[in-house]
């Protein structure tokens, strides 16, 4: 046996030592990574059993429309089942520069770049804009793309809190005159359900100079008059200078893009990293989310009956005594506090038929964990009375309400 072969290996230590899950597993309390055997939209069947899913970001339940299938069956027979290859060399196909003219016009920008993944659109599109002397501002409780973009940038990362404009001022006045400035936040906030502050936010930009980008990824299909975003929502949409989103969400598939000025697209074109050096989307998703997106267009009608899901399940949940926060929007959490008791509620609920996505330290302080819901326009009237009235049952049960 070799020297090397005996030497310890410090680097997994923290694997050994990192016993978390384990305990977790063993209190039968385990809710992450749970293999979904069959999907029908709103019912999800886990462990041989049919779930009522309320966790998803299906907003506008088009994972399973009949044109959104065609359209990725028929690309798979005329592309193939990848592309083998980046953007920028042999992967880009006649459907993402469709997608990426479709997405331009529908954002009312000059042109758009899509990625693989909704991660990788923020990961490129900070790191290529943001380089050494360059500064980008994150609200605190940005998405982790966003946190991690801005660490694969060779710019300054400064924080601020969450929707503290005035604080966020205070910043941007000890930046020096002529410096390079990127202000980005989520549109709607993934785990508040609250939405962006945009028009002050412009306003703050544009009296530093500084360029401010939105990510959309749960606000497309959800906020603005046409299913168009936050920005569209306030009626700034051609003053935001950057809009991020994912296909992973409203459009049904899994993607990412970023729609801007022509100069700044091209520019990421040659100069993104995550771009460049990843294989380009797959046929089939591009197909798909191009006809997600035709059918967000022509049927406002879904969004419409999202909203009234979204105050139905709001409704309940706050008539019940639950305290669900600041949420504006489809995501509808609501606090439990308790790490073990979060986990315990997960779990009845679970056994009662019902999915959500327990929320818990690190990702929230100790003492604010909680159960995220979100809610589809394909949701029934009364599936959401049955999780409502679950939830009432077990929050009296376990003391939370």
């Amino acid at each position: 046996m070799s020297t090397e072969t005996l030497q310890h290996v410090a680097l997994f230590d923290k694997c050994k030592n990192f016993t978390r899950a384990d305990e977790v597993r063993a209190a039968g309390l385990y809710a992450w990574f749970k293999p979904i055997s069959q999907s029908e939209d709103t019912v999800v069947v886990i462990e041989g059993k049919p779930r009522i899913m309320m966790g998803s970001n299906n907003y506008l339940g088009l994972t399973h429309h009949p044109e959104v299938l065609a359209a990725a069956k028929d690309a798979l027979d005329e592309f193939g089942s990848g592309c083998t290859g980046s953007r920028f060399l042999n992967g880009t196909l006649e459907l993402h520069c469709r997608l990426e003219a479709e997405l331009a016009e529908f954002f009312g920008k000059e042109a758009c770049l899509v990625f693989s993944t909704g991660y990788q659109a923020n990961l490129g599109l900070i790191s290529g804009l943001v380089g050494r002397g360059d500064v980008v501002f994150l609200d605190k409780l940005d998405h982790a793309s966003i946190v991690d973009g801005a660490k694969l940038s060779h710019g300054e990362t400064v924080r601020f809190n969450h929707g503290d404009l005035a604080g966020l001022e205070r910043k941007l006045q000890k930046v020096p005159v002529g410096t390079g400035v990127m202000i980005i936040v989520d549109g709607v906030f993934s785990m508040e359900g609250d939405i962006a502050d945009v028009p002050n936010l412009l306003k703050v930009a544009q009296k530093y100079g500084a360029a401010l980008a939105i990510d959309d990824a749960h606000a497309v299909g959800v906020l603005g008059p046409n299913g168009d975003g936050t920005a569209a929502h306030f009626g700034v949409a051609d003053d935001v200078d950057l809009i991020v989103g994912t296909f992973s969400k409203s459009l049904a598939s899994i993607g990412g893009f970023v729609a801007a000025s022509e100069d700044v697209i091209d520019y990421l074109r040659h100069n993104s990293r995550p771009l460049m050096f990843t294989a380009a989307l797959p046929p089939a998703n591009t197909a798909g989310v191009l006809a997600a997106l035709h059918v967000l267009r022509r049927e406002p009608e879904r969004r419409e009956q999202l909203w009234a899901n979204t105050r139905r399940l709001q409704e309940g949940l706050r008539s019940l005594g639950f305290e669900i926060g600041p949420t504006e929007t489809p995501i509808v959490p609501f606090l439990i506090g308790d790490f073990e008791k979060t986990l315990t509620f997960w779990r009845k609920l679970f056994d009662a038929g019902v999915f959500t996505n327990p929320v818990v330290p690190p990702a929230v302080p100790p003492s604010q964990s909680r159960l995220r819901t979100s809610v589809m326009a394909s949701h029934t009237a009364e599936q959401l009375d049955f999780a409502l009235q679950t939830f009432g049952r077990l929050g009296k049960e376990l003391g939370v309400i």
